[in-house]
């Protein structure tokens, strides 16, 4: 692996490692440009990964101290647990399903089709559907994605054999095993899938797409990266000409460490990336970095999530093969008749035993509780991912009463549930619970949001500085040299796994960066 100077101020400082900066990362050093990956987390691997939820939990997430408000349901029941992301070298993309979806057209444009929605602070993308679809095919290639390229799509397991067999019955058309970053044939170095069903604990087969076993290592090879992984990164500094400057970090020993840059690349997910600004607040920029629209950390989105379980009188042991092994996605739709504008995904879920006894109904012990624990193998499940309202008090603030271990101001979460949310969240509801019973269920059970896997905005795109963090290339308005590179960018969320898009982003942002690092402008 290279190693670099601390004090070389020509190297891009990359602050995270997942979808965004691992994948930006090699992207850079692919194109000879010296680059520095700073990563809170540790290094974990195929063989080290744990196929035991709890543990697993213990070994990937991300669990320094945050706080929650609001009246969102997981302010009650997780209420140190706002988001379920990871704090590990590949970041979530150790973790994630790998269903992997192209926003729609109408999505770049929400604030056009969807019109003036009240409570909510819709704007368009300064992105076209079009400007993305040659980064689109790219990242599905580069990703391995099912169903593009000519890649065939995974078999489909009993929990998506039970979800397909009640969608076509209700007449959905787009029912199949999703467009999946998971090798259904050998490719790029990596086997297929093993559908051993341990996808959110780490992929021991390496057929999942994550940066930590693709990206990052393709990267380390060139000679241009190198990779600091345990390194938490608190500040970022800049100069009296307001250009950052490099980033303030304590290493895995706990020591205090400076890196200077030439440009610093913010990944850090949607809310470590806004509180990372915030904390680097100084007299020229009082409210924080990249912040005069006072935008960092707000428009936070989680996506409309829920979940619905069918129990059927056979087995149907959902638990075996991928996590995530099916997808409808007629419901994706804008179609203001159902009630709602935008629209949402129904996906296949399976949680083991461990975790279904806490997020069945978190407090719900009892009688009913106990049946459906029983139950467990007669059980199919399903996800709901839905476009959630951007909000501007839907935030992410720094919460001075709490403290981190390097002393820092802990982030808060606050959200309230947009009216919008709550009527796409109960259609999507109902129509779960009629896809099972048109399969044969005996009994449905709807359960609520898990804590935010899908974090988005907060830093969010624009074509002003006056409403936006950063223009359509991830670039903060406020400092040309500072960039923002993962799903915080989003100006609003769409009704698809952000996961595609966040590598879209990264792709074509790295193009534009060797372009203005070659012309000097930065």
């Amino acid at each position: 692996m290279a190693k670099f100077d601390q004090g070389d101020d020509s190297v891009v400082v990359i602050i995270g490692s997942g979808a965004g900066g691992g994948t930006l990362a090699n992207e850079l050093a692919q194109k000879g440009i010296k680059v520095v990956v700073l990563e809170a987390g540790a290094m974990q691997s195929n063989a080290s990964f744990i196929n035991d939820e709890w543990k697993s939990f213990s070994q990937l997430a991300w669990l320094d101290p945050r706080t929650t408000s609001g009246s969102w349901r997981v302010a009650t029941d997780f209420a140190g647990l706002p988001a379920w992301i990871c704090k590990t070298v590949g970041g979530t993309t150790t973790h994630w399903a790998g269903a992997s979806l192209r926003l729609q057209e109408h999505e770049f444009k929400a604030r056009t089709t969807y019109g003036d929605i009240r409570g909510a602070s819709l704007m368009d993308w300064p992105l076209t559907l079009n400007e993305l679809e040659p980064y689109y095919a790219k990242a599905e290639d580069k990703m391995g994605v099912t169903r593009t390229h000519g890649i065939p799509g995974l078999p489909g397991n009993n929990n998506f054999k039970v979800l397909y067999a009640g969608a076509t019955r209700l007449g959905y058309k787009e029912v199949h095993t999703g467009n999946m970053a998971i090798n259904s044939e050998p490719r790029d170095d990596r086997g297929r899938c093993m559908q051993l069903g341990f996808c959110f604990q780490g992929c021991k087969s390496g057929a999942k797409w994550s940066t930590l076993y693709t990206e990052l290592p393709k990267a380390e090879k060139t000679g241009n990266m190198e990779l600091r992984p345990q390194s938490h990164v608190t500040r970022i500094e800049h100069n009296e000409a307001g250009k950052v400057t490099g980033v303030v970090y304590f290493d895995k020993d706990g020591q205090e460490q400076r890196q200077k840059a030439r440009i610093v690349c913010v990944a850090g997910n949607s809310i470590e990336t806004p509180r990372l600004l915030l904390l680097s607040a100084s007299n020229q920029f009082k409210d924080g970095l990249a912040n005069s629209s006072g935008q960092v950390g707000r428009n936070y989105m989680r996506h409309v999530t829920g979940s619905v379980y069918g129990v059927f009188k056979n087995p149907v042991n959902m638990y075996r093969g991928t996590t995530m092994a099916g997808i409808v996605r007629d419901e994706a739709r804008h179609d203001t008749r159902r009630g709602f504008a935008g629209g949402y995904e129904l996906e296949t879920l399976s949680l083991g035993i461990p975790f279904m006894a806490a997020f069945l109904n978190p407090g719900g012990w009892g009688e009913e509780f106990a049946w459906y624990m029983d139950h467990y193998t007669h059980m199919a499940g399903m996800w709901v991912v839905g476009e959630d309202m951007p909000r501007e008090s839907n935030r992410v603030t720094l919460n001075p009463n709490v403290k981190d271990r390097w002393g820092n101001a802990v982030p808060n979460v606050h959200f309230d549930d947009h009216d919008n949310d709550i009527a796409m969240r109960n259609h999507a509801f109902t129509q779960g619970e009629r896809i099972y019973q048109a399969a044969g269920s005996i009994k449905a059970f709807r359960t609520p949001p898990y804590p935010s896997t899908h974090n988005l905005g907060t830093c969010r795109m624009g074509a002003s500085a006056s409403d936006s963090v950063c223009n359509a290339h991830g670039q903060t308005h406020d400092i040309a040299n500072l960039f923002i590179s993962d799903g915080s960018q989003f100006t609003t969320g769409g009704a698809e796994n952000p996961t595609l898009t966040i590598v879209t982003l990264a792709i074509r942002q790295a193009d534009y960066i060797a372009g203005q690092m070659s012309a000097r402008a930065i």
